[in-house]
């Protein structure tokens, strides 16, 4: 859910992930002190083995910023855009923007290049967009949009990341600890969709080579949109703003705890896990063509990151997990980062 606050649950001394907490039956409010469901949910493989396994295992972030004062370089003999960047400490993007510069970055010795000011933090191995955001305790969302980042949002080693200046004028505490840190941070869907690839790619020679301990999801290059109901069951909420502060970004159906909840559509599962608070055991599939799908509140969790899974191919078993007092699953269609309606994507029954 969006512009929900709540209790911060910590994840490997990492994350602190935020939720807000439903009422009758899905209807996520701002600002309550209930507590989640204590039941968590469990990843259960094809072999029937119980296996707690995290989403992803991020590396601890090197909170590295350098402050880039606006000036101007000289182009040098040997030198490339990469190099230059590395020089600087400015981001490639800003400071192709600022010169209307296009691949493949051709220079002329003696060009004169504007380099922006800004504060950038330099991406390294394994690092996620989530984790270097909680790093520094800003939000995610506001670094995808100062670096006009694009899907599928996959870090590049090396990359310089433009940070908000806010940072430089009133940094985070290094007397924090970091279970402190987290618990001023706030996670949701969109966050997990757009910022938990680990950076594998090395930005400065073009290389391709991933990083031998983490792994990069590879989403599916294109969806036609059509979805099937990934169970049968009652309405118990619907989608849309409820007034009072309530807003649910999805539709909730009530069913018997256990039932199997299918994918809605083929996709490759992008976050299987419990570490968003309001949602208890939640998957999140990608359809490809910007096409995501949320299925939260589960019991069990029978895939994990990475899998391939066709329409109608069991996730999960329905649970009472996350801010609910009774079995259902909570069910979200979002295109380009935007929950959508999923009545309206749905068959009609």
């Amino acid at each position: 859910m969006r512009n929900c606050a709540g209790k911060a649950i910590l994840f490997a001394g990492l994350f602190a992930l935020a939720g807000c907490i439903p009422r009758g039956g899905g209807d996520y409010r701002i600002g309550s002190a209930q507590k989640p469901s204590s039941e968590n949910p469990q990843i259960v493989p094809e072999t029937g083995v119980l296996v707690k396994t995290p989403s992803w295992q991020p590396a601890v972030v090197d909170r590295n910023s350098r402050a880039v004062n606006a000036g101007v370089y000289v182009v040098q003999p040997g030198d490339t855009l990469y190099r230059i960047v590395a020089n600087t400490g400015a981001s490639l993007a800003d400071i192709s923007a600022a010169n209307n510069l296009q691949p493949p970055y051709i220079l002329k010795v003696g060009q004169q290049l504007q380099i922006p000011a800004g504060l950038y933090h330099n991406v390294n191995v394994g690092e996620t967009g989530i984790a270097i955001a909680r790093a520094y305790g800003v939000s995610w969302k506001d670094v995808v949009d100062l670096n006009q980042l694009e899907p599928p949002y996959t870090l590049q080693i090396g990359q310089r990341l433009r940070l908000p200046n806010s940072i430089a004028a009133v940094p985070v505490s290094t007397d924090m600890t970091p279970a402190q840190r987290a618990a001023a941070f706030s996670l949701d869907i969109d966050d997990v969709v757009t910022g938990s690839n680990p950076a594998t790619v090395v930005a400065e020679t073009g290389a391709t080579r991933p990083a031998s301990f983490t792994t990069s999801i590879s989403r599916p290059a294109s969806f036609a949109g059509r979805f099937a109901w990934p169970v049968t069951g009652r309405l118990v909420s619907s989608f849309g703003s409820k007034g009072g502060g309530k807003k649910n970004d999805g539709i909730n159906i009530a069913l018997p705890k256990g039932r199997s909840v299918g994918a809605s559509a083929d996709g490759v599962v992008v976050y299987s896990g419990n570490e968003i608070g309001v949602f208890g055991g939640l998957v999140l599939v990608d359809h490809g063509s910007g096409w995501v799908t949320a299925y939260g509140h589960l019991g069990q969790l029978k895939v994990a990151r990475g899998d391939k899974v066709k329409s109608g191919q069991a996730l999960g078993t329905v649970g009472d997990t996350g801010y609910v007092s009774s079995p259902q699953l909570h069910f979200e269609i979002r295109k380009d980062r935007k929950p959508l309606n999923p009545i309206t994507k749905l068959p009609t029954r």
